[in-house]
């Protein structure tokens, strides 16, 4: 009969319990469950990509990990303040037999409604090492000069 090990915490970490963490990894293996489960038909056959979300004074900036991507094969469409990031992972031809794969291709999508409106005209969208960013511009945040006029100008 074997029993189980206990883990001691690394010396520099105090003993201490993290509720949010081990929600988030519950969270990340009830995903992996489901997409095995289930796999692409419960998406259409699109997986979706990690990103990160950031909210700034200026701006919301979203950044989609989508390594092997080339730029030609991805889309980003924005319809009032929601940002949809679709297109396809593309599979190399290969020599040999494939034995095992852990890597998504196909085609993947990323939605995500932001809080706020956004200046459309100003987005901004880069894909360097393996990371599309996204930048985009609230509509609220370009401060302008308003002109106070006397009470009786401009009532004539």
């Amino acid at each position: 009969m074997t029993l189980p090990v206990r883990r001691t915490p690394a010396p520099t970490q105090p003993d201490r319990w993290h509720p949010f963490r081990e929600l988030e990894d519950l969270y990340s293996q009830m995903d992996r469950l489901w997409q095995s489960v289930v796999g692409a038909s419960a998406t259409d056959g699109a997986w979706m990509p990690s990103a990160d979300v950031t909210e700034t004074k200026d701006d919301y900036v979203v950044e989609v990990e989508l390594p092997g991507v080339r730029r030609e094969d991805v889309d980003v469409e924005l319809t009032g303040n929601e940002l949809v990031v679709s297109g396809e992972l593309k599979e190399r031809k290969r020599e040999g037999m494939l034995r095992r794969r852990t890597r998504r291709v196909g085609q993947f999508e990323y939605r995500v409604t932001l809080p706020g409106e956004i200046r459309e005209n100003d987005v901004k969208a880069s894909l360097a090492q393996g990371i599309l960013t996204i930048q985009l511009p609230k509509a609220g945040s370009q401060s302008r000069k308003i002109k106070v006029i006397e009470a009786g100008e401009g009532s004539s």
